[in-house]
């Protein structure tokens, strides 16, 4: 039990922050290129509990990894409703991965600020090694819900991006998929090797990038939070 409660503690804060930032960015700027939805709806908080969808929420418990509800977005109220929707899909994104490098920042000040503690320390270092597992936890799953929503899968973020970059014809093609999409990345996940020789070694390979010398604490991190 004491184990349960310690991952949970660890992953619960990176994790919530990680989609609410993530869908608060859409909204933010939506927000700024004409359209208030988000905004009139008191979506632009960082309080966790106005995002959070029931399911995700679980799955954030359960695989250390979920969602948050879909950002509210009216295109129609954009200046440039195709042009802008590609900024607004890849606000998501693109704050994931930024947030994922200010964790590998606060990671590696962490680590060294541990190194410089000696033994009359020890008091202070106890309540460093939390924070540790938080930052390199909070590093991998920004990283992950980055690149992941980069596919050009609608409804993830890419899909959208590339529906509002490609010619109207081509966009209503790839549009019609979007019902089906979950279902499409479920299959490509579980029943492909696409994870296993695409996208988890891009992953791991930009989070090594990003952890450098702290990537063994990231690889010691991820197995004791998912209980493997």
């Amino acid at each position: 039990m004491e184990t349960i409660l310690t991952q949970i503690s660890v992953i619960l804060a990176p994790a919530l922050l990680a989609v609410t930032l993530h869908e608060v960015a859409h909204g933010y700027v939506a927000d700024k290129l004409g359209d208030p939805t988000a905004r009139l709806l008191g979506r632009l908080t960082l309080n966790p509990l106005r995002h959070l969808d029931p399911i995700g929420t679980l799955a954030v418990l359960i695989f250390a990894f979920g969602w948050a509800r879909p950002m509210p977005i009216n295109a129609s109220n954009l200046g440039h409703p195709r042009r802008d929707m590609a900024w607004v899909a890849l606000a998501g994104p693109l704050t994931s991965l930024m947030l994922a490098a200010l964790s590998a920042a606060i990671l590696k000040g962490l680590v060294l600020l541990d190194s410089l503690l000696g033994a009359e320390m020890a008091h202070v270092s106890m309540v460093i090694v939390p924070l540790k597992l938080m930052a390199a936890f909070s590093l991998y799953v920004n990283v992950i819900l980055g690149a992941f929503n980069l596919l050009p899968i609608p409804p993830l973020d890419g899909g959208r991006a590339l529906s509002s970059l490609l010619p109207e014809r081509h966009a209503g093609l790839l549009a019609r998929f979007e019902p089906f999409g979950l279902i499409l990345l479920i299959f490509l996940i579980f029943f492909t090797d696409l994870w296993r020789v695409v996208l988890e070694p891009a992953i791991l390979f930009l989070v090594s990038v990003l952890a450098g010398a702290n990537m063994p604490l990231v690889h010691q991190v991820i197995p004791f939070l998912l209980g493997r």
